[in-house]
C-alpha cells in the first residue's frame, strides 16, 4: 500500500523504499519513520541529512560499513560507530536510515 501524504500518493517497493526520490520530504520521512516505529530526534535527522548529502555527492546509498566510516570521519568516533547507529536505527542503520531518507536500498544489503 503506498504512502499517503497530504492527498498525495507516494509509491514504494515491497520493502518500503520510495520509487521516486524527488517525492521525498521531511513530512514523508516522518511518516516512513512512524511505519518503522522510530520517533525522529535531532540525532536521527543528523544521520538522515548526512545520508542525503552523501547520496547527492556519490549517487549511491552506502552499506553500513561505509556509512559508519563516513560518519566517523565527518562527525567523530562517538557517532561513527555501530553501537550509536544501531541505537538510532535498530533494524540496520544503513537500510532503515536510507529508507527514511528517501534513498534506494544500500548496496550490499540483503
Amino acid at each position: 500500500m503506498p504512502y499517503q501524504l497530504n492527498g498525495t500518493v507516494v509509491e514504494h517497493d515491497e520493502e518500503g523504499y520510495i520509487q521516486e526520490l524527488d517525492k521525498w520530504s521531511k513530512e514523508l520521512a516522518e511518516l516512513i519513520a512512524e511505519d518503522e516505529k522510530i520517533e525522529m530526534t535531532d540525532e536521527h535527522w543528523e544521520v538522515v541529512n548526512f545520508l542525503r548529502d552523501y547520496y547527492e555527492e556519490y549517487q549511491i546509498a552506502p552499506a553500513v560499513r561505509v556509512l559508519i566510516k563516513a560518519i566517523k570521519k565527518s562527525m567523530g568516533k562517538d557517532k561513527g560507530n555501530n553501537k550509536y547507529l544501531y541505537t538510532l536505527f535498530p533494524y540496520g542503520p544503513a537500510k532503515q536510515a536510507c529508507k527514511i531518507a528517501g534513498l534506494p536500498k544500500p548496496t550490499g544489503c540483503v
